[in-house]
């Protein structure tokens, strides 16, 4: 049972990187359309809607607001998808589909080390020298950087420690709650928090003919990208060890990300990238095929 669960989890943490490693050259053609935080709220409002229909259809909609439990599901889709969506699609905006796929690669790290100082999973030795390796990566593929791309850099980085401080608010908090009602408390939460935000912030709509073209691209971000894409990840979660599923699903997407960015932006890599990208997949390689996590004692 066991070794079926884990192979179930190696399945879904494939599709999951190879549905997500289209979401930085579609982030990235959104946000060069309209503004970003226009943007990461209509994303969210639509991820949110689908998650609420199917969670009608399930007759499970009433779990996202069950007495003691509904705080925890506001925070989580606050954490998970309102702060981490308006940082993710500043960032965006600031940097290529190329750099924000490779800028998310510092995940691992903050997983290593919430997993461990939360939940007992110490990191091996070779975790640690995987990790330094798909660092040094990153830093060789991003090179120096202007004012603006920097900051744009720097959002994205920060972006991952909302999804793994929401991820790990799963663990501790909702171990028992489904991946749907999960999904669903983040996106039509965090909809709903993103959506207040941009109406309090005042900005203008874009106009009307480009709204119409936009829409249908933010749908498709919303409801695949986003919603389906966090469904396969908490299908992962719930089989591999956090530490473990971070490693095999985030350092992937660079290299998807690669052939997706050309597809749809006709971006290509330059050598630098190339390298940083093939010693970020080295320390992946390093860290996969590596035991599992073990819990030293309770956090």
């Amino acid at each position: 049972m066991k070794a079926g669960q884990e192979r179930a989890g190696l399945v879904f943490a494939a599709l999951c990187a190879l549905n997500s490693a289209f979401v930085p050259a579609i982030a990235k053609f959104t946000t060069g359309r309209a503004d970003p935080f226009f943007v990461a709220t209509v994303t969210g409002l639509f991820a949110g809607a689908g998650c609420a229909v199917l969670l009608g259809a399930r007759g499970e909609l009433a779990e996202l607001w069950r007495p003691g439990r509904w705080p925890k599901l506001v925070l989580l889709g606050a954490l998970g998808t309102g702060l981490a969506f308006f940082l993710f699609f500043e960032g965006a905006q600031r940097s290529t589909a190329i750099e924000t796929a490779l800028a998310l690669q510092v995940e691992p790290g903050y997983s290593l080390l919430l997993s461990w100082l939360a939940l007992g999973h110490r990191p091996t030795a070779r975790r640690v020298a995987a990790l330094v390796v798909i660092l040094a990566g990153i830093a060789l593929a991003l090179g120096v950087r202007t004012v603006d791309a920097s900051s744009g850099v720097a959002l994205l980085m920060v972006t991952p420690l909302c999804w793994q401080l929401s991820h790990l608010l799963v663990l501790r908090k909702l171990p028992d709650s489904s991946p749907i009602v999960l999904t669903g408390a983040r996106y039509v939460y965090g909809g709903v928090l993103l959506a207040l935000a941009f109406a309090l912030r005042g900005d203008a709509l874009p106009p009307a003919a480009e709204l119409v073209a936009l829409l249908p691209v933010l749908a498709l971000q919303g409801v695949v990208l986003s919603m389906v894409g966090t469904l396969l990840w908490y299908q992962t979660i719930t089989r591999l060890d956090l530490g473990r599923a971070t490693a095999i699903v985030v350092p992937s997407i660079p290299v998807l990300s690669l052939g997706a960015s050309f597809l749809v932006l006709g971006e290509v890599a330059t050598l630098r990238q190339w390298l940083g990208l093939l010693l970020t997949a080295a320390g992946v390689l390093a860290m996969v095929t590596g035991p599992a996590a073990r819990a030293e004692g309770p956090r």
